[in-house]
């Protein structure tokens, strides 16, 4: 069996920049097994699988080590195969995920822009393992679908480093560190090793959560974005236009194709 399968960097303007994710047109579902296996060989942090529906496409998304709730570089490289290669000329098009309908649209810069729910976090007590996690000590703790640490400077945030053996085991998905940025709105990392992604160098899911917060924090609905990571091994940094628009936010970015080829295998290997 064979499926072609594509590599895409999003929210940046040139390759082996941005966050890397492959995509999978498929006709029909593959196996759970089968698509966790493909993720685990791509060994990306996420990697997407697009099946159509009618003019739109039904969407799953893999880390190596789980299926995903939500990813948003994924999704913006997913749009960008369907205008590139599936639909060539299309501007707009919708994913049909577990968080409902996921729209994409292109802008006339270039850049793609990300339709997502807005969601929101509370302030709780810090649990220990968080703590413990996180060599300095945020300034608050909030709980949504992630933990959101904040710091009171960007210096902080960038200086922390995490425990990825204690952090994986808290009972959310992840945990985003934030703090007010330096030239842009806010800044924020991401560290998800129960997915097996130690940190993420630009995750559209968290600014589900980050923008809603900072918009009331700052009282402005269009902000601008700094996420750090190391990626290849050295410093990282993507920005992002934000905006949150009711019970929606919006974030903008380039993508740059990587690779494309096909994947040949037996469709019952992952059972063996």
């Amino acid at each position: 069996m064979e499926t072609p399968i594509y590599q895409v960097d999003a929210f940046t303007e040139r390759v082996f920049y941005g966050n890397p994710a492959a995509v999978c047109p498929l006709e029909e579902w593959l196996s759970e097994d089968l698509m966790q296996s493909i993720a685990l060989e791509n060994n990306l942090p996420e990697t997407a699988f697009l099946v159509p529906r009618g003019d739109d496409y039904d969407i799953r998304w893999f880390t190596p080590s789980m299926e995903a709730e939500l990813c948003g570089h994924a999704t913006l490289a997913s749009a960008h195969v369907v205008f590139h290669e599936l639909r060539p000329g299309l501007s707009e098009v919708v994913f049909h995920s577990g968080k409902g309908p996921l729209r994409v649209s292109r802008l006339d810069d270039g850049q793609l822009a990300l339709g997502f729910p807005a969601m929101p976090v509370e302030q709780i007590e810090p649990p220990a393992r968080l703590l413990d996690g996180l060599s300095i000590a945020p300034e608050a703790v909030y709980a949504g679908m992630d933990y959101v640490a904040l710091y009171d400077t960007e210096e902080e945030m960038r200086a922390t480093v995490p425990d990825q053996g204690v952090l994986i085991g808290l009972d959310r998905r992840a945990v985003t560190v934030t703090a007010p940025g330096v030239g842009h709105d806010f800044s924020s990392r991401f560290f998800a090793p129960k997915q097996a992604i130690y940190e993420d160098a630009f995750t559209g899911s968290a600014h589900c959560l980050l923008i809603p917060f900072w918009a009331d924090r700052l009282g402005k609905k269009e902000l601008t974005s700094r996420q750090y990571s190391r990626r290849l091994g050295r410093p990282h940094v993507i920005e992002a236009s934000c905006a949150l628009d009711g019970d929606r936010v919006a974030i903008a970015g380039h993508t740059r194709s990587y690779l494309s080829g096909t994947i040949s295998f037996d469709p019952h290997s992952a059972d063996a």
